[in-house]
């Protein structure tokens, strides 16, 4: 049975100033579609998603939203100018009694509805503008990085929403694992075209790869036809060639066609050297401590980092992960303890706010500005590496064109901003690197290169993410933010994390790093249990999930409980009861899950 369209994008052109950023594109977005959406940074993945919105005018073609189909979207730099608090930015549009829908959004994504929205960080004003989409339960929702700024616990929070809803939605983000949780087709935006596979992003790059092997065996053989015909050309005798006109027409064509393929975009040309080799030792932390105010950051804690690890730190937000690094680094000093660092130490530093980038200086000032890049009596060139290099060229190797150059860092999209940041860091020679959310708007081609490159630095680096799949390839080491003040060591990255911690870990002091490396369960222990590891987690998980289950249950039917709702609302009242019973019927299910697993554990 064929679904119905949500949205349908006939003959779309769209051109900036330049070359067209689309051309001739269609698309169609049906009911229960999951779709990712993916595309180097640049290749107009935000601006599609905007035309679908009906937020930017294209040149021709249409955009049909069928009639009852609302289009909800989530930008990446929302306004919430004209609200006084989160909330109310986020409640907007709601009718009475809908508010719950917005708490129930402001607890699984960790924000304050009462924060005032001039104090609120660009973080809380994303999870605000999250939950707005969420409480208006569109028939359509598009997705623009909703997982940036978001901690592991709270993107768990929306991957189980989003796997839920029947809700039909487009997603953009650099968050691997997240894509392949969620999507069951793919969108792919190449050089101004779009391309659709009826598979989720865990099959993208098996696709990718495929499509573009089948591009250079077209290449190659229109290259040999364009070279057998020119010899023919030139071979040919004259009086022939006035009875072949039309097959001298057909050569002119195919160079015509060969000159008028576009390449495929090739990868960054970004590479990190290792300067002087650092000690040994790189920091050896021994009893440290941190408090703002009555706020614990972190209890006494110990951490020896050694030439070559890969540190990962992970936590909720606020937790203090950044606060770690900077004291470990000597940013700032911790309240009790000390710091060692070893000897040579050359740090670079990528942080998450972007903030060493003045948004108002072009490409070409933001390097050749940067007094560690500058090259004496030379406004042309930068310092790459101990080498001169002229600056275009450089931001050649970063995937950026002439045009763009002299163009504002402000007009970058946030994937573009971190290569040059990536850029700025990698033309100075360092051995110890400091990656504050490295992934973040990244497209996957780059995050492969930039796991790549740091699988071959000789350096150290510590690194804050809360993309699992990123940790699970680049750390050795996980130290995790637990909350109140704990920080526990585990070796591997998230994945060997997440085996090895306790759901029930008692609140405890750190102990010095060599004992607070955690240990996996002993044979006697797992003795105690038939249950394997995935079902013993999954018991452990479900009285959670039927406590949110059941709130939900009750702020249902309170909702549904408001005289004359269902003959002033009754579309309303219908969707609410729906969602009430299908939540009864998710709680049945997990309270027979659990009592299932209980037995078995006996």
């Amino acid at each position: 049975m064929a679904r119905a369209p949500l949205l349908q994008l006939t003959d779309i052109s769209l051109t900036f100033g330049g070359n067209p950023v689309f051309d001739g594109l269609n698309l169609t977005v049906q009911q229960g579609d999951r779709l990712a959406l993916v595309g180097r940074n640049g290749s107009g993945k935000s601006t599609l998603m905007k035309v679908m919105a009906g937020l930017v005018e294209p040149d021709s073609g249409e955009v049909i939203t069928p009639a009852g189909v609302k289009v909800g979207y989530m930008e990446q730099e929302p306004d919430l100018s004209g609200y006084a608090t989160l909330g109310d930015f986020a409640r907007a549009g709601l009718h009475d009694g809908e508010d719950y829908r917005v708490e129930m959004a402001a607890e699984g994504l960790k924000f304050d509805p009462d924060r005032i929205v001039a104090t609120a960080s660009g973080g809380e004003r994303r999870r605000a503008a999250l939950a707005r989409l969420l409480a208006e339960a569109p028939e359509l929702m598009l997705l623009d990085e909703p997982t940036n700024h978001l901690d592991i616990e709270a993107i768990g929070w929306l991957e189980e929403q989003l796997s839920t809803t029947r809700t039909g939605f487009v997603l953009i983000s650099h968050d691997r694992a997240f894509l392949r949780a969620l999507t069951r087709a793919t969108l792919w935006i190449d050089r101004s075209e779009i391309r659709r596979q009826e598979r989720g992003f865990e099959h993208f790059e098996d696709w990718r790869e495929t499509v573009w092997a089948a591009e250079d065996e077209a290449r190659h053989k229109l290259d040999r036809k364009i070279k057998a015909e020119a010899r023919w050309a030139v071979e040919g005798i004259s009086a022939r060639r006035k009875r072949n006109q039309g097959r001298l027409r057909a050569l002119a064509s195919l160079r015509d066609e060969r000159a008028n393929q576009i390449r495929r975009q090739g990868t960054a040309a970004m590479e990190l050297e290792s300067g002087q080799q650092s000690g040994k030792r790189v920091i050896d932390a021994k009893g440290i401590s941190k408090s703002f105010g009555d706020r614990v950051i972190l209890k006494p804690f110990d951490l020896r980092v050694l030439r070559g690890d890969r540190v990962a730190f992970v936590g909720p937000n606020g937790a203090g992960k950044t606060t770690l690094i900077k004291m470990l680094t000597g940013e700032i000093a911790p309240d009790s303890g000390e710091i060692k660092t070893g000897t040579n130490l050359d740090i670079a530093i990528f942080d998450q706010a972007r903030s060493a980038i003045d948004e108002t200086v072009t490409l070409w000032d933001a390097l050749t500005g940067d007094p560690s890049m500058s090259v004496s009596g030379r406004n042309d060139q930068v310092m790459v590496r101990g080498n001169p290099k002229h600056v275009v060229a450089y931001l050649k190797d970063f995937l950026f064109d002439d045009a763009q150059a002299r163009a504002p860092v402000g007009s970058l999209s946030g994937g573009e901003k971190a290569r040059l940041l990536l850029a700025r860091i990698m033309a100075k020679p360092s051995n110890l690197l400091v990656l504050d959310e490295p992934t973040n708007d990244l497209d996957v081609e780059t995050l492969d290169l930039l796991q790549d490159i740091l699988g071959e630095y000789d350096g150290t680096v510590l690194l804050v993410s809360h993309d699992r799949d990123f940790i699970d390839r680049v750390a050795t080491t996980t130290v995790a933010m637990e909350g109140d003040g704990r920080a526990v060591i585990y070796p591997g990255g998230w994945s060997d994390y997440r085996a090895q911690r306790p759901e029930d870990a008692p609140e405890v002091e750190v102990k010095p790093a060599a004992a607070a490396v955690a240990k996996p369960e002993t044979k006697t222990q797992a003795e105690r249990s038939s249950l394997s590891f995935t079902e013993k987690k999954r018991l452990e998980a479900l009285p959670s999930i039927m406590e949110r289950l059941e709130a939900e249950i009750g702020k249902l039917n309170e909702f549904l409980a408001q005289p004359d709702l269902f003959s002033s609302a009754p579309a309303k009242f219908a969707k609410a009861s729906e969602g009430l019973a299908e939540r009864q019927t998710a709680l049945a299910a997990a309270e027979e899950e659990w009592l299932e697993l209980a037995e078995k554990d006996g």
